[in-house]
């Protein structure tokens, strides 16, 4: 379900006022890339470490969220049968 639009999007205003000298750190994933960001890196929370994203005109108008993996993907190796030489 998306949100009214009458509301607006969903932006805190602490990350469109705040100074750009320190990295701006973004905990919500929820919220919507405002047009101040475009040319900023912004860090990113993602459960674990930040992540440092760049802002660009094309992913304005989306959720922080969506550039963000929060999950590791651990693929275990397939083990390869061992080849017993024959005895003669």
């Amino acid at each position: 379900m998306s949100r009214s639009v009458w509301k607006g999007p969903f932006v805190s205003l602490k990350t469109i006022s705040s100074n750009f000298i320190q990295p701006i750190k973004i905990w919500v994933k929820s919220l919507t890339i405002s047009e101040s960001l475009i040319g900023k890196f912004v860090f990113i929370y993602n459960g674990k470490i930040f992540k440092k994203v760049f802002i660009n005109r094309e992913k304005v108008g989306f959720k922080f969220g969506e550039f963000i993996t929060t999950r590791s993907f651990n693929y275990s190796k397939k083990h390869k049968k061992k080849l017993i030489p024959k005895k003669k």
